[in-house]
């Protein structure tokens, strides 16, 4: 069974989080594993995501508190297919970029790229300044994929939802794991 490590953060856009959840559910053979932070919380009951704790925890195969950075997934012998931390907020960008762990976000990312595994992360922040793009700079040096949660409008979206899932879809796409929801680019053939 492969397990992938799901973090949801402060940044508006829980959205992310929560369909990165729903597809994984869909998936035969995928364990996954959830850190909310009490921002991430927050933000995904004052964006209409969900309306409780309980709802974002029932998505989960397993829920690890924030605080707790003895959990297993804390560890680098814990076997994870990898990370994806959607929306990243910037503090949570700057606490990877420079290795600061102080609460399980933090320190599963860590363990996650020390251990050469896949860390996505789908910061959300605009416009950027030049530190924030340093940030993102440093955080590819230590290994981890910035993939900003952009939309792709060759898929003719026709709602919210079609938007965020095939973003989602295509940030667990990293990680070699194929949802049947996502849209693929078709080549068509045009007569000049």
């Amino acid at each position: 069974m492969k397990r992938l490590i799901v973090a949801i953060t402060g940044a508006s856009g829980a959205c992310y989080g929560v369909r990165v959840l729903e597809m994984l559910r869909d998936m035969d053979g995928i364990e996954s594993h959830l850190i909310i932070s009490p921002a991430g919380l927050r933000t995904a009951i004052k964006e209409d995501v969900i309306e409780n704790a309980d709802q974002i925890r029932q998505l989960a195969d397993v829920v690890h508190s924030h605080k707790d950075i003895g959990a297993a997934i804390a560890s680098g012998s814990f076997r994870a297919h990898g990370m994806v931390v959607a929306p990243c907020s910037i503090k949570t960008l700057s606490s990877i970029a420079h290795c600061y762990s102080d609460d399980l976000i933090t320190r599963a990312a860590d363990v996650c790229l020390k251990e050469r595994r896949r860390v996505v992360l789908m910061v959300r922040e605009t416009p950027l300044h030049a530190g924030h793009i340093a940030l993102m700079d440093q955080a590819t040096r230590n290994g981890a994929i910035i993939m900003p949660p952009v939309p792709s409008f060759y898929t003719q979206p026709k709602t919210l939802a079609d938007l965020v899932g095939q973003t989602a879809g295509r940030a667990l796409d990293l990680f070699d794991l194929d949802h049947p929801s996502v849209r693929r680019w078709k080549q068509e053939q045009y007569q000049d």
